[in-house]
């Protein structure tokens, strides 16, 4: 068990960065690529981007490596507890193996490896907000055309695909009303909300196409009809045009159902990212293959309607596919790690650094 991987991996859980709140993060990890002997440095974004001159080889093209510096809420505080080969938090909040575990696995693969092509690293900041990071990351610092992005949870799988997702923002103006004296007076912001809501065809649409609707918010007082009410919405899809038509269609309904009521809405959406895959048997793929079959893993390519960093960097023609670091639960005070599959992670990309600089 490689024991300094484990110790630095619970010192980064414990350095709070919730998404927009990385800068303290993004300081530490400066100090330990430039220890590592990187050039390193902010965009003006804030992003990480380092630089490592290749090692035990000559003349190989660079790959690039990108994890995310940014955690889930609740991600403040967190004490990190390892017992019985898995480490977890206390439980009142995440873990940030999503994606410390990946960097802290990086990390130790640069210190032990004996040999490398010239490594490309970035570390993004808000990806867990929308990608707004890798969105306004300096690509004229990056010279990488195929890379590994080191946030996927198992490492049984290879992503190699992502949704269109669309951010749908709803505001409905109704007319304010005493609930007891004048009710009908009013128009209830809520009640067309919701009418709205119920009308959309959500969940689980088809095997590649999703909906939800994941907030809601309204009214002041007990005793008022609501004059304002808003709720946001999402859908996405694996096909760009079946997830535009979608967006289309639940900015359809809402508006028709809303203005039934007499109410008003407005209505914003946002294409947050565009669908892409890369072949199963691009280099990068099949590097990633060999790289885990050596540490016993067979794993298979899949598509997810999650979103990662990778569609962006596959959208600017930069061939990523998504490797595991071993995560299980993220996104909850469940998450945990097995430093076992850490390990696994780590002998991976030591194995991809080797066959990218055969």
């Amino acid at each position: 068990m490689s024991e300094r991987m484990i110790k630095q991996f619970m010192e980064m859980v414990q350095i709070d960065s919730e998404s927009g709140e990385e800068a303290q993060f993004i300081e530490y990890l400066l100090k330990e690529f430039r220890k590592l002997g990187a050039e390193a440095a902010t965009d003006d974004y804030g992003n990480l981007i380092a630089k490592f001159p290749a090692k035990g080889c000559v003349g190989k093209e660079p790959i690039l490596l990108s994890c995310h510096a940014d955690t889930v809420k609740p991600g403040k505080g967190i004490e990190p507890v390892l017992e019985d080969g898995v480490i977890r938090s206390k439980g009142d909040t995440i873990l940030a193996a999503d994606d410390k575990a990946g960097i802290a696995e990086m990390l130790e693969a640069v210190r032990t490896a004996e040999i490398y092509p010239p490594i490309e690293v970035a570390v993004s900041r808000q990806e867990e907000v929308g990608l707004l990071g890798v969105k306004n990351l300096d690509f004229s610092r990056l010279s990488a055309k195929k890379g590994f992005l080191l946030d996927n949870d198992t490492l049984e799988t290879i992503v190699i695909g992502g949704p269109s997702y669309f951010a749908i923002d709803v505001e409905v103006k109704g007319k304010s009303a005493h609930a007891g004296m004048e009710p009908e007076k009013g128009i209830n912001a809520i009640v067309a909300a919701c009418k709205a809501i119920s009308a959309l065809k959500l969940g689980r649409l088809d095997h590649e196409t999703t909906a939800n609707v994941g907030v809601i918010k309204g009214g002041l007082i007990r005793n008022g009809v609501p004059e304002a009410a808003e709720f946001l919405a999402e859908c996405r899809s694996l096909n760009h045009d079946k997830a535009q038509r979608l967006a289309d269609d639940m900015k359809k309904t809402i508006k028709e159902q809303v203005e039934s009521m007499g109410a008003k809405v407005e209505i914003k959406i946002d294409n947050l990212c565009k669908a892409v895959d890369i072949p199963g048997d691009s280099p990068a793929v099949l590097t990633a293959k060999k790289a885990l079959k050596k540490v016993g893993v067979e794993a298979a390519t899949t598509f997810i309607t999650g979103f990662t960093d990778a569609s962006i960097y596959n959208n600017k023609g930069i061939e990523m596919a998504v490797v595991g670091i071993g995560a299980h639960l993220e996104h909850s005070c469940d998450e945990h790690i097995y430093v076992a599959d850490m390990e696994k992670a780590k002998n991976m990309i030591l194995e991809i650094f080797r066959l990218s600089a055969e």
